[in-house]
């Protein structure tokens, strides 16, 4: 079963009753179905082929006495207990008609001939010949002989049609059932694995495509569903039918049920070879989809950049190689479909047909096997391929189930962080990194023994060139990455002793390009957290000097807002940023290059509310700007991941080092060395 095939009975188990209950009427329906071959067989065997059986003589005339010749008879069989019987007569068949027999046969096996008024019987045991003297039926005389069956036959073709009927709607009621378990099932996965990656860390993002993301939480997903709604319903389908049949055929004659036993061990191996082939097929399809998603994904986000740099044709290539991959797997899988498709059922059931039907023609089984078992032997057989066949034509969909849900599973298995939903007292904000050395690739440095401290209501700027370790010293503040050499204390106390979400509690972010939701202007400043009241989203705008500018819109600050805001100007996205931040009221502030893109104008409405912003706030500031710098109380400049510089403006400038060829260099002014 695997470990993957467990935690998918698991998801099932959730929903067990009405999966049970599914169960339940489809072994009801599978009853009522499988009682249709044993009507046939009574029909034909009894009240059809019956009439060849001995008829005799009788006095008393009922239903089912038949009068010929100016005598009644009665069928052997209908005889009542103790009624006195006279001659027996025969009415026997020879090819399209019927014959009228005085006496009884020499022997029941003989092939049957006829010449006038003469059948030559010749025994297939013995291959003695035998002439008796026999007399044809006219259609009205044989009718009469099957007139005294019609009233049974109605009533048992009554009985196969309500329990098709019945059959019907309880199948009906076990796919409604099993199929709304199915969603029930997928719908909490697709909650699970959505939940489990706002769990995730930050850096698992860092090397995974966000369509890859999205493929497993609704491709892969949409995949698991099919398990439950169509490979589930089929094998469950096939074991109860198989199961059922197999009993149902050795209750009907055990040496004709012996040539079905070895459809099961033929059924597993050929699911066996399947599926030995089809794993490594239907992996690379999915990874390949992801793939495609992905890349679909970045080329609808960078489609100005892809249209600006005219980059359209190497786009495409890109993706019809990736296209191509995948289109080459799915050929080689709809390849291996081909050939364990259902014809080769349907050889197998044929070769099994022309094999017992041989052995029937050739005496194989005696006088015994009558023409209705044999009929439903055969109707058994076709209904036992049924789910045979619904079982291979689903091993497709099982191995893609499959596949899909390890990839589901692997991503669920990803180490998360356990929501906290506790809450902390709102720290002072005062930050110490002691010998602070991380690596986000081993010892590959990207900090190297960073120290300095940020007192309660400072602003430190940090200051240096790309790459020069900036956002990795933010990053480690806010735990999106965890360090392993040195410390970083808030307050006192180390950052790692607090859990992630109490941390972030009190800690607000603005980054340079700002990320807005899908909603309104107002929900993207509270984020839609009931504590932020409607009040303190209009101050937080207010202060921000954003408030009239939004309410010259329609709707106000209820106006829509798009995916990532993108019918807003850089400036209004960074604006509602900012009335973010200060709404949320952190005790440690975080601008990542917040006025980096910000037009002079507005840069000048943010700077009037930085103030109100960073007032009683600790603030570090990532500028590449030096002039929006010039009042932080601390400045740090660094360079591959060091220290090299500290102080304020003033201090720095009468350095003259790094920092002050920086602010020269800005200013257009040469530096001379």
């Amino acid at each position: 079963m695997g470990l993957t095939g467990k935690r998918l009975f698991q998801y099932a188990m959730l929903y067990k009753k009405p999966i049970i209950g599914a169960l339940v009427l489809l072994l009801l329906a599978v009853t009522a179905e499988l009682a249709g071959p044993f009507i046939a067989k009574r029909m034909i065997d009894q009240n059809i082929l019956g009439i060849e059986k001995t008829w005799y003589e009788t006095a008393k005339q009922d239903s089912f006495a038949v009068e010929h010749n100016g005598k009644w008879y009665k069928r052997e069989d209908r005889l009542s207990a103790g009624e006195p019987k006279g001659d027996s007569v025969r009415v026997l068949q020879s090819g399209r008609t019927f014959y009228w027999l005085e006496g009884q046969l020499p022997f029941e096996d003989g092939k049957r001939t006829v010449d006038g008024e003469q059948m030559t019987l010749t025994s297939k045991a013995t291959g003695e010949v035998v002439t008796i003297p026999v007399t044809a039926l006219s259609a009205k005389e044989l009718f009469a002989f099957y007139k005294p069956e019609t009233p049974e036959l109605i009533k048992l073709a009554a009985l196969y049609c309500v329990l098709l009927l019945i059959g019907g709607f309880l199948t009906y009621g076990q796919r409604l059932l099993l199929q709304t378990s199915a969603n029930s099932i997928v719908r909490r996965m697709r909650n699970d694995v959505f939940e489990h990656t706002q769990r995730l860390p930050v850096n698992y993002y860092d090397t995974l495509a966000a369509g890859q993301v999205v493929s497993r939480i609704t491709n892969d997903t949409e995949a698991v569903r099919e398990l439950y709604v169509s490979v589930l319903a089929n094998f469950f389908s096939a074991i109860i039918y198989m199961s059922a049949i197999y009993v149902a055929l050795f209750l009907l004659d055990w040496r004709l049920a012996l040539f079905a036993l070895p459809l099961v061990p033929l059924l597993l191996v050929w699911i066996k070879v399947y599926r030995r082939f089809a794993a490594h097929y239907n992996k690379v399809i999915r990874a390949k989809l992801s793939e495609i998603n992905g890349m679909i994904n970045e080329a609808i986000q960078g489609m100005p950049i892809i249209q600006a740099f005219r980059r359209q044709k190497e786009t495409m290539e890109e993706f019809d190689e990736l296209n191509d991959h995948y289109f080459k797997y799915q050929n080689k899988l709809l390849h291996l479909n081909s050939i364990t498709s259902h014809n080769m059922v349907q050889v197998i059931r044929n070769i099994i047909f022309l094999i017992v039907i041989w052995m029937f023609w050739g005496n194989w089984f005696g006088t015994v096997l009558l023409v209705g078992t044999l009929y439903a032997f055969i109707d058994l057989m076709n209904r036992m391929f049924q789910p045979i066949v619904g079982v291979v034509n689903q091993l497709s969909n099982l191995e893609t189930a499959r596949v899909s849900a390890e990839r589901v599973f692997k991503l669920m298995d990803e180490e998360g962080i356990d929501v906290d939903t506790g809450k902390i007292e709102r720290y002072k904000g005062e930050v110490q990194f002691k010998d602070v050395t991380f690596a986000y690739k081993k010892e590959d440095y990207v900090l190297k023994k960073i120290s300095f401290v940020a007192r309660q209501g400072e602003t430190v700027a940090l200051v240096g060139h790309t790459g020069s370790g900036k956002s990795s010293i933010l990053n480690l503040l806010f735990r999106f990455y965890d360090l392993k050499q040195g410390s970083i204390l808030i307050d006192g106390r180390d950052v790692r002793d607090i859990p992630k979400q109490q941390l972030r509690q009190h800690m607000g972010i603005v980054l340079q390009d700002p990320f807005l939701f899908t909603g309104t202007i107002a929900s993207n400043v509270s984020l839609g957290n009931p504590e932020i009241s409607r009040e303190r989203v209009e101050q937080a705008l207010r202060d921000v000097g954003a408030y009239d500018m939004f309410m010259q819109f329609p709707g106000g600050i209820d106006a829509p807002v798009i995916e990532k805001g993108s019918t807003l100007s850089a400036g209004q996205r960074q604006l509602i940023s900012f009335a973010r931040a200060l709404a949320y009221d952190p005790a440690i502030l975080i601008l990542d290059e917040a006025t980096a893109s910000i037009d002079t104008e507005t840069e000048a409405i943010i700077q009037e509310a930085l103030d109100v912003l960073k007032k009683g706030r600790t603030t570090f500031v990532i500028a590449h700007r030096l002039s929006t710098i010039r009042q932080a109380d601390q400045i740090l400049v660094l360079d591959h991941g060091e220290i090299v510089e500290r102080g304020n403006h003033d201090q720095l400038m009468e350095h003259s080092g790094k920092y002050f060829a920086m602010y020269q260099l800005q200013l257009g002014v040469p530096v001379t060395a």
